[in-house]
């Protein structure tokens, strides 16, 4: 068959498959009305002028610990949330603007899970499209359709954290070009009004002008363009923590570094009533009773069911997903590059990530761990694999920060084989009392939280004032938040530092700075711009990043930073971005902090022991051990 004919089919089976997708769309896609629900109920415009008031207070943590310790047998929580990642905050939230008495406990902090190590996209799910499609799955479909729905509500609920990003999908034959542009015009016929833009075919030239790395030509092939479409982007453990203090905000009791040490049961009935909670930071242990618990614990979920039963047939199995940091340059502001299949079958992405690229990412068996650390080996994959697609040398010693997170991936307790495993989540109560939600992905965060906030009414014959509310709510930081906000940052206040001499000298507001400010705290950025002027802590963290002083007393007063970690990790995203950076910051964060939190000469001696210790598993071209082979 000559080419012209060949893609003539090829055109005129994707006419066929788009006309499919059309009826399906018509037929499936949830109405407006339904992102509508709660809207104007009184406790959402009342949490709406609390988010939106740049002066706004969360409850201090000695506060909500004696909050928790006060729910007794007599007067219980509806709901005590275990574990403080994505689906766990987003429980608690969701709870608490139904009008539920909601208390949250995390073992670490907020997202120090598999929720600030993701792959830092909001997406629809375009591979499940074309499962869909070629194995005639409307399951698949519907799947689509509900990823792009949660896909447009995360990114309006918080729209400084995240934002639509363009991502290139590279075509080395017609044939390619052709497949690919049909599918993503698919994907955005599914998205309807969701749409974040449209997709578009790029030449070869203009492709190159787009993303200057991008290879041309080499291994036998000659790239033909590239179709570029849209996802979503996010700061995802800035987006967590934004989802605790919301919680809080509106009435949850939350509480990191507290973990459940076992679980209360009733003598009669045997259902699970409340929980033993030790304090992490002070080694004081209290009970707090609840009418129903919530197991939000992401790659421990199971832990947690043991503490019921130690029998219980599991139902996680975790996979491993490694990802690295590089340089700037290996990728443009403002564009990703997505490979659906390399030669062995995988999906690889570089994508440009808070001033830095992100590239990624692995798919493997892995143990369960609390820090969990990439394998050379799979480090070395995705550097061979991104090397296919660049004219730039990929080196190892580019690598400024590598590391793993452990995808709960859910699976049927009762089923026989692994064929059950799911990229959707899971809910079930396979002991009464105690509500398990797992599985799924920081996307649909939202709507697994709803699911499971409804089993907790059932099981618990709860009775909440309204129904779920969290449709268009407005995330800490994102009421009223405009992105051209940084320029006020930088026109109305000065950084205030103290030089190696000890006096204190203004610095402009730049720019970079500014405009970090604005993206990470949204509308509460100000109150982070008047610490660095007023209280002489404007001085940056790290050279060559925008992170200020300022910033380790606002988020120890503001936002639950109890530790160097919690603010080199999830607070800013500094150990992620450059491991040794945030090891040369550390000194002056443990300072900070001590002086916010009183700390003592051996605290602050623990602290950095500790932070350190957790970079260790980061590893930075620095701090581990290779051969470097290929990469020199």
């Amino acid at each position: 068959m000559s080419l012209p004919r060949r893609i003539r089919g090829i055109a005129a089976v994707s006419a066929a498959v788009c006309s499919t997708v059309a009826v399906a769309v018509a037929v499936a896609s949830p109405s407006v009305a339904h992102n509508d629900r709660g809207a104007s109920l009184p406790v959402v415009e009342s949490l709406r002028q609390k988010i939106g008031d740049a002066s706004t207070l969360v409850p201090p943590r000695s506060v909500q610990e004696s909050s928790l310790a006060g729910a007794s047998s007599a007067n219980p929580l509806d709901v005590l949330v275990v574990g403080g990642g994505a689906t766990g905050c987003g429980v608690a939230l969701d709870a608490a603007t139904r009008g539920l008495r909601v208390g949250l406990v995390e073992r670490e902090d907020f997202s120090s899970g598999t929720s600030s190590r993701s792959t830092k996209l909001i997406h629809g799910g375009v591979r499940y499209l074309e499962k869909a499609v070629f194995n005639l799955d409307y399951g698949q479909l519907k799947l689509v359709f509900h990823a792009l729905e949660e896909r447009k509500q995360v990114i309006d609920n918080a729209p400084h954290l995240c934002h639509a990003l363009p991502c290139m999908t590279p075509c080395f034959n017609w044939f390619e070009v052709v497949y690919y542009w049909v599918g993503l015009k698919a994907y955005d016929l599914v998205a309807g009004a969701r749409l974040l833009h449209l997709s578009r075919y790029y030449s070869a030239q203009e492709s190159s002008e787009l993303f200057p790395t991008l290879a041309r030509n080499g291994k036998d092939r000659v790239l033909k363009g590239t179709v570029v479409y849209y996802d979503g982007q996010m700061n995802d453990s800035r987006l967590n923590v934004a989802l605790a203090c919301t919680a809080s905000l509106a009435g949850a009791t939350v509480l990191n570094h507290a973990e459940v040490v076992g679980f209360l049961k009733d003598g009669a009935s045997g259902r699970v009533i409340g929980a033993r909670i030790r304090d992490n930071l002070s080694g004081k242990e209290f009970e707090t009773y609840a009418k129903v618990v919530v197991n939000a614990a992401g790659p421990f979920c199971d832990s947690v069911r043991k503490m019921v039963d130690k029998d219980v047939q599991p139902m996680i199995c975790p996979s491993s997903g490694v990802h690295i940091i590089l340089p700037d340059y290996y990728s443009p502001e403002g564009m990703g590059l997505i490979v659906p299949k390399t030669k062995d079958g995988r999906v690889v992405f570089m994508l440009p990530w808070l001033g830095r690229t992100v590239a990624g990412t692995t798919d493997s068996n892995t143990e369960i761990t609390m820090l969990p650390e990439p394998h050379e080996d799979e480090i070395q994959f995705i550097l061979d694999a991104i090397s296919d697609y660049l004219n730039v040398k990929v080196r190892r010693t580019d690598v400024l920060s590598a590391w793993s997170g452990i995808r709960p991936l859910a699976t049927d307790p009762s089923a026989k084989n692994t064929e059950s495993i799911s990229r959707d989540h899971v809910v079930c109560e396979d002991y009464p009392g105690l509500v398990t939600i797992t599985g799924g992905k920081w996307t649909t965060y939202r709507s697994m939280a709803e699911d499971a906030v409804n089993a907790a009414i059932r099981s618990g014959n709860l009775k909440p004032a309204n129904e779920c509310v969290t449709h268009n709510l407005r995330l800490m930081g994102g009421e009223g938040w405009d992105p051209a906000s940084f320029t006020m940052l930088a026109q109305q206040y000065v950084r205030m530092k103290r030089s190696y001499g000890g006096k204190v000298v203004p610095g402009a507001m730049d720019t970079a700075a500014a405009k970090h400010l604005s993206h990470a705290y949204g509308n509460f950025a100000e109150r982070v711009a008047e610490i660095a002027q007023n209280e002489g802590l404007g001085k940056r963290l790290a050279h060559g990043y925008p992170f200020l002083e300022a910033e380790v007393a606002y988020c120890a007063r503001n936002e639950y930073c109890e530790s160097a970690v919690d603010f080199i990790a999830r607070r800013s995203r500094l150990a992620f971005l450059d491991t040794d950076a945030a090891s040369r910051a550390l000194p002056r964060i443990i300072e900070i902090l001590s002086v916010e939190h009183k700390w003592n000469k051996s605290r602050k001696k623990e602290e950095l022991e500790k932070a350190r210790r957790f970079l260790e598993t980061f590893k930075s071209s620095k701090n581990a051990q290779f051969h470097d082979g290929k990469h020199n």
